[in-house]
């Protein structure tokens, strides 16, 4: 706390006066655009910093089974479930083809433009 005890604002306001006086008046307008641009990279960063991630809650449900069941009826449940999962894949393989196509447009474009 020592070292807080020494600041004094009316010793700052003269030494800021003293520091703007020795400078010349292109320094004054170059001055403007740094400080504006370092206030927009700090607030930037500030915005950044304290937005919350968007929270998404995420539900999985459990199938529950008796414990009666026979083997042919896993057996059975275990293909339904394939058939499903192989469905699901072609899906998403679909929509991978699809956005490949995108990028593979997009890349093209570019490579024409010389990027």
């Amino acid at each position: 706390m020592e070292f807080l005890a020494r600041f004094s604002p009316l010793r700052a306001y003269r030494d800021l006066r003293r520091f703007m006086v020795t400078r010349k008046r292109h320094e004054y307008w170059l001055l403007i655009p740094s400080l504006l641009i370092t206030m927009f990279v700090v607030v930037s960063l500030q915005h950044d910093f304290f937005s919350k991630p968007e929270y998404k809650r995420e539900i999985i449900y459990v199938k529950s089974w008796p414990l009666t069941r026979s083997e042919a009826e896993i057996h059975a449940q275990q293909i339904i479930d394939k058939a499903e999962q192989i469905r699901v894949e072609a899906e998403l393989e679909k929509q991978r083809k699809v956005r490949q196509g995108q990028f593979k447009k997009l890349d093209d474009k570019l490579k024409s433009w010389g990027i």
